[in-house]
């Protein structure tokens, strides 16, 4: 089974899949959602995980492969550690050098986010292109991809609750209130108010900019959002065709699968160096 592993700045994702085998697609089977351990010791992290298969009644050595797309570096060092003392495997970083499938068109594609490319590998697969890929979490991205797969760039806009602290925090005399869809578009109270700003003018934004894109990118292109505010906000654009939880995680597995042949063979290496001599 393979743990894929999403690190973003706010949550940790994690998916257990069973890989894809002749007869059968791969298929995701438990799905959990925990804090970024930025404050948690590795043998913190450790015990937490562990946790989490015990409670499903999973082995650790159940587990034959760890992929990981992370935007916090910081933590990087000790998920490698704890993967490897965990589960015994060395975890698959997407990082530069890792094929992908998906050639990057940017000004230096080492800086785009390991999570906007898996984004974009599991979109072109599952929908084609072009597309757009809207990935509405701490921070939202836009990601545009070519009819041919080619990551073209995007757009880099405050996550939705960003934008809700920041009012928050600026104007004393607002409460902060649930973000949620409002029944009404003409508010008559301060919580009604603030809940049409944040969720309509948040709609206005992404509809703003994928608006834009689709100009340049052409009539047929599909827009895909992913993303803790994605189930939230799709529903009321204009433009968001299809909601997929799950696409990061996925795009993860995929990534995986298309590098699972070298991964062996460096496998099958170690074990001859590390071979005991004759």
């Amino acid at each position: 089974m393979l743990l894929a592993i999403e690190v973003g700045n706010t949550n940790m994702v994690l998916g257990l899949y069973e890989l894809a085998t002749t007869e059968t697609p791969a298929t995701l089977l438990h799905f959990w959602r925990l804090s970024t351990p930025l404050e948690q010791t590795a043998d913190e992290l450790r015990i937490a995980l562990h946790g989490l298969f015990a409670l499903e009644h999973i082995q650790v050595s159940q587990i034959t492969g760890v992929a990981v797309s992370s935007v916090v570096p910081p933590i990087d060092s000790m998920l490698r550690d704890v993967v490897e003392a965990l589960f015994g495997v060395r975890a698959l970083f997407v990082e530069p050098g890792v094929k992908t499938g998906l050639p990057v068109f940017t000004d230096n594609p080492a800086e785009v986010g390991a999570d906007r490319i898996v984004n974009c590998v599991a979109a072109y697969e599952r929908y084609g292109g072009p597309a757009i890929v809207v990935d509405l979490g701490t921070a939202t991205t836009f990601d545009a991809i070519s009819a041919k797969g080619e990551f073209l760039g995007g757009a880099i806009a405050p996550g939705l609750g960003i934008s809700a602290n920041a009012l928050f925090d600026k104007a004393a005399k607002l409460a902060r209130v649930t973000i949620r869809k409002p029944v009404k578009v003409i508010g008559t109270g301060t919580v009604d108010n603030i809940q049409i700003g944040l969720y309509y003018g948040y709609i206005g934004l992404v509809d703003g900019i994928c608006e834009r894109m689709i100009a340049e990118l052409g009539p047929n292109t599909t827009v895909i959002a992913t993303g803790g505010f994605a189930t939230l906000l799709a529903p009321d654009s204009r433009f968001v065709k299809h909601v997929d939880p799950n696409l990061t995680l996925e795009g993860v597995r995929m990534v995986y699968e298309r590098n699972l042949e070298r991964m062996r063979r460096r496998h099958a290496r170690t074990e001859i160096v590390d071979a005991p001599a004759k």
